[in-house]
């Protein structure tokens, strides 16, 4: 399928590592040019360098997205390079441990900066171009704890609820210019960070630290779904991408979880 991403540009937060590089990379494969978003010049470096087909339309962007300044710092870039954003990922965020009867506000404040304020930033400094072209995709990765959160980490799950709530309001504010807004929401995703963290687990345990093992384990244990696994990277970015494209244009305001079937309702 033709996804019609030769003539767009993407900008995608957080691409330097995870699921984000390979969003940005599946976006370069169907033909986007993208900016791929570190947060400093040795990430930037990093993620570039391990960049092996030459083919690809990828230039770095550096800046600390935490701050109106660094969000800044990003579009300054971007322009020097001559590019406005035509679809913007946000793909930055951090699970971030933390019990409701020991978190501090700042936790709480910190949480919604880096899973929420981090986003509206680009999205304030983005819309204005996609207005202009009457043409435009906004996606914001969340987490299915957004539906259905669990007991810990409540500030991450609030963040990410009102990060998935603040893309319905926008998709509405945006009416009539071709801009469409959602949020996809994927449960467990195999990365390197959840393997480490699952065989140090099962090496305390005693549990098999053979992958299709521990897999099961954590469906058994962690993530019950009836696809009987965890989510890979690419499955995730296809969606975003699909997304991101013209064929997707009817698809508006939407949530749509990448889970396996983990969240069991309708």
């Amino acid at each position: 399928m033709d996804l019609q991403l030769n003539n767009k540009t993407a900008l995608v937060s957080g691409a330097h590592r995870g699921t984000g590089n390979v969003i940005a990379t599946t976006l370069a494969k169907e033909g986007a040019t993208v900016a791929l978003h570190a947060f400093t010049p040795e990430q930037a470096d990093a993620a570039m360098a391990a960049i092996t087909d030459p083919n690809l339309n990828i230039i770095p962007v550096v800046g600390n997205i935490l701050t109106d300044d660094g969000a800044q710092q990003v579009m300054d870039q971007l322009a020097q390079h001559g590019l406005g954003i035509d679809i913007l990922v946000n793909n930055y965020g951090t699970a971030m441990m933390g019990k409701w009867d020991t978190l501090t506000t700042e936790q709480w404040i910190e949480a919604s900066n880096v899973n929420l304020l981090t986003a509206v930033r680009l999205i304030q400094h983005c819309t204005p171009h996609m207005k202009d072209q009457q043409w435009g995709r906004i996606i914001n990765l969340s987490t299915m704890g957004d539906h259905q959160p669990n007991a810990i980490m409540p500030h991450y799950y609030a963040a990410k609820g009102a990060l998935a709530n603040a893309a319905v309001s926008l998709a509405k504010a945006l009416s009539h210019t071709g801009i469409t807004v959602n949020t996809v929401s994927p449960g467990l995703i195999k990365t390197a960070e959840i393997e480490q963290a699952y065989l140090r687990r099962a090496e305390k345990k005693g549990w098999p630290t053979d992958w299709a093992s521990l897999e099961k384990r954590i469906v058994e244990h962690d993530f019950p779904n009836p696809a009987g696994r965890l989510a890979t990277r690419e499955e995730v970015a296809d969606l975003v991408v699909f997304l991101a494209s013209p064929k997707a244009g009817f698809i508006n305001g939407q949530n749509i979880r990448v889970d396996g079937g983990a969240v069991r309702y309708v």
